[in-house]
């Protein structure tokens, strides 16, 4: 489908549901905010309030709550929601792992991602894995969402969706409105945002909005690399919208807009970590073998969406998308050892063993290693996606019973196309020197494409103090693999191609019932789904879900207690480097049953009036208890696995994780505090003690912020993160153990006008 035929879709979609400039009512009153209109039909929450009514467990982080810290890391901004698992990587967010209520956090391919509606995964059905990421520095909201209300967004079902808003057009009448920040800090940080735009008034009752947004982020790196050099990376994003809307009155009111954002991103990021060894001496170290690793990064979007309100009863929301990403990741895949290429993870797992592979790379000065000792990969990948989805949604009544009825349908094709070739280095006097120069598409030469019919009805019925909320979503998808001949760069010769289609119903119910005018009993199940990649011989991941539990609001006291259990017919893990490789990349597995139980719990409350104080004092808990085991025995080549025992432990997965904030909120100054509790857990799949070596230990980080207003709309702003400097390592995937960032602290101006 080219980008052609979707804006001529689009056009004619218009005029067919009533677009014309007679049917826009001249009139001078300013009219709703556009932007949480025009998203009304792709999302669940779009607010705070809205999470609030949700047949489930939801919750919507606005951007007075971003701006507290201001994170630019989505893994500390998720830190504030229950039910969410994170495995940090690199230390600023670059490429996160995030899973919801045990779903599996790997490159986050285990939930769906959003942004503005739309799927933002590179290729979310052929290869889900987040290679691109959303920055948060320019989101004005974050809405994640578990339970039944999840099976919305699909395909991904079985843990929840986790959604971003970027910055709205400001909703300023005549005139430019905008917000400008501008921040600096340790290790070369820096972070330069803005937005500008605003509405006018146009012939015809029309209004025309606009919007430019730009951001750069740049860090040194917080990393030692022994050989010299830079370990951060140098990101710029920007977006451009245009909108136009018909003024209050117009007998069909509607909106549209189209979005075109561009993200470059490179960083100097690799997949090896240290020894543990070597990590409880230098942390912060990294090892001459990654010197030349780099990342490179180009994405774009093209979006428009369209909604109508056809009556006061029916509207239409439609939105026509495309997404091209393409990375080169240049980094080490394993090293000569023994005669024998070993991974990485494998000699820094056991360094004595691979003895010559760990000195290679280590690499010290006057160490030289044996030819093409280093094998370097080029993961070439370009990726591509674009559909349309439409939403109808109704309100009316049968009797007694209030409905509103959503009808939704999505057509959406994705590509993942690798062309990966490996080069080989040799170690000299602590310098890496190319002695073997692989081939385009050498190494990996495939093609992988999904193409994916999705309709989705959900009926929310009310009556006195009960509502009931039924969806069911089907989900029809052809898989494609083409394996081309290796070293072919003109793809003349194809070795093989496998087919496949996967069918699936995928229903859920959430009910609410009204105890007292401020308590709701909450519960619901829905089936849990994940599609096998291209290629795969797996079963789809399925699942049941349940949960049940109390919602309570009374002022601004607000208390959620949510139990949930999860049942897995069959739990499957992806092989990719990122998990450790040892396996073909690509590869699934099949985990059979898998049993997830757990507890979440938030609180939130202003101390301010009960104490008397003459200011504002928030605080807030954020309480996630979990337990998984495998219900099944077997012999797995997945590094995070290994050979399951049932009863096992999945790794990986903290029991306890407790976040709590609290402010002391001035009329024109704030301090604000972050604690961060995460339990100790387990790299790889078992029972009873965690050995030092698959051991990620507990920590217990600190972050703070202040902000005081030096005149109207502008401010000085500082905030620092992990106050006691805290050495914890994060993880020992991909490859070694991994450290958490140090202490970084970043201050200066933000403006608004």
């Amino acid at each position: 489908m080219s980008m052609s035929k979707w804006f001529a879709g689009v056009a004619v979609l218009a005029v067919a549901s009533g677009w014309s400039v007679s049917a826009w009512a001249e009139e001078t009153a300013a009219p709703r905010s556009s932007d949480s209109v025009l998203l009304d039909g792709l999302v669940i929450t779009g607010s705070a309030a809205g999470a609030g009514a949700v047949a489930g467990s939801a919750t919507y982080l606005d951007a007075a709550t971003l701006d507290v810290q201001s994170y630019a890391d989505v893994n500390r901004i998720l830190r504030l929601v229950p039910g969410v698992t994170l495995q940090e990587e690199d230390g600023f967010g670059l490429r996160p792992n995030i899973g919801i209520r045990g779903s599996g956090s790997d490159r986050a391919g285990r939930i769906a991602v959003m942004e503005d509606g739309i799927l933002i995964a590179p290729a979310p059905y052929a290869a889900p894995a987040a290679y691109y990421f959303p920055r948060m520095a320019r989101m004005s909201g974050v809405e994640v969402v578990k339970g039944p209300a999840a099976i919305k967004y699909g395909p991904l079902t079985t843990g929840g969706a986790l959604q971003f808003f970027s910055t709205p057009v400001p909703d300023a009448q005549g005139r430019i409105g905008g917000s400008a920040e501008l921040l600096g800090g340790s290790y070369g940080g820096l972070r330069a945002h803005g937005a500008l735009g605003g509405w006018a008034p146009v012939t015809g009752g029309l209004q025309f909005g606009g919007l430019v947004e730009g951001l750069v982020e740049r860090s040194d790196g917080f990393k030692d690399l022994d050989s010299g050099g830079d370990t951060g990376f140098d990101i710029s994003d920007a977006v451009f919208k245009l909108a136009i809307r018909s003024a209050p009155g117009a007998a069909f009111p509607q909106t549209f807009e189209l979005k075109h954002q561009r993200y470059d991103e490179t960083s100097d990021e690799t997949y090896l970590g240290l020894t543990l060894a070597d990590f409880r001496d230098r942390p912060y170290r990294r090892y001459r073998g990654s010197q030349e690793d780099v990342m490179d990064v180009e994405h774009t979007t093209w979006q428009a969406t369209h909604r109508i309100e056809l009556t006061d009863w029916l509207d239409l929301t439609t939105v026509v998308y495309r997404t091209e990403t393409s990375r080169a990741w240049y980094k080490l895949n394993d090293v000569l050892s023994g005669g024998a290429l070993r991974s990485i993870s494998a000699v820094l797992a056991d360094p004595a063993t691979y003895a010559e592979g760990y000195a290679t790379l280590v690499g010290a000065p006057g160490y030289t290693s044996a030819a093409n000792a280093l094998r370097m990969r080029n993961n070439n990948r370009a990726y591509t996606t674009e559909g349309i989805q439409m939403v109808a949604a109704a309100r009316f009544e049968t009797g007694p019973f209030s409905h509103s009825l959503e009808l939704s349908g999505r057509f959406h094709e994705d590509e993942e196309d690798r062309l990966q070739q490996d080069d080989r280095y040799q170690m000299v006097d602590g310098r890496m020197v190319l002695t073997t120069a692989g081939a385009a598409g050498s190494q990996e030469n495939r093609v992988g494409e999904a193409s994916a019919r999705a309709f989705f009805i959900q009926d929310t019925i009310r009556s006195g103090r009960l509502t009931v909320n039924l969806g069911v979503r089907y989900e029809t998808i052809d898989l494609k693999r083409t394996n081309y001949l290796l070293g072919d760069a003109t793809r003349s010769t194809v070795l093989s191609v496998n087919r496949s289609e996967v069918d699936v119903w995928i229903p859920g119910f959430g009910v609410t019932f009204e105890l007292t005018p401020d308590l709701l009993l909450i519960a619901g199940a829905h089936k849990g789904f994940s599609n096998p990649g291209p290629g795969s011989a797996t079963k789809p991941e399925t699942s049941w879900n349940y949960e049940a539990g109390l919602r309570y609001g009374n002022g601004n006291l607000a208390v959620e207690a949510i139990g949930f259990f999860t049942d897995y017919d069959n739990l499957v893990g992806v092989c990719t480097a990122s998990t450790g490789g040892g396996c073909a990349i690509g590869a699934q597995f099949d985990g059979g049953a898998v049993e997830v139980r757990g507890l979440e719990l938030t609180a939130a409350h202003d101390l301010g009036p009960i104490a008397g104080l003459p200011f504002a004092a928030p605080v807030s808990l954020t309480y996630t208890f979990t337990q998984a085991e495998f219900g099944t025995s077997f012999v797995s080549g997945y590094e995070p696995w290994g050979n399951v025992v049932a009863g096992y432990e999945l790794p990986y997965l903290p029991e306890h994780q407790l976040t709590l904030t609290a402010g002391l909120r001035g009329d024109r100054w704030r301090v604000d505090g972050v604690v961060n509790y995460v339990d100790e857990t387990r790299s790889v799949a078992g029972t009873g003690s965690i050995p030092a070596g698959r051991r990620i230990d507990s920590r217990t980080l600190l972050d703070l912020s202040g902000e005081v207003d030096l005149a109207d709309g502008v401010a000085a702003f500082v905030q620092v993160q992990n106050v006691t400097d805290e050495v914890y390592n994060v993880a020992f995937t991909p490859a070694g153990a991994r450290p958490g960032a140090p202490r970084l602290l970043m201050g200066g101006l933000r403006l608004k006008f």
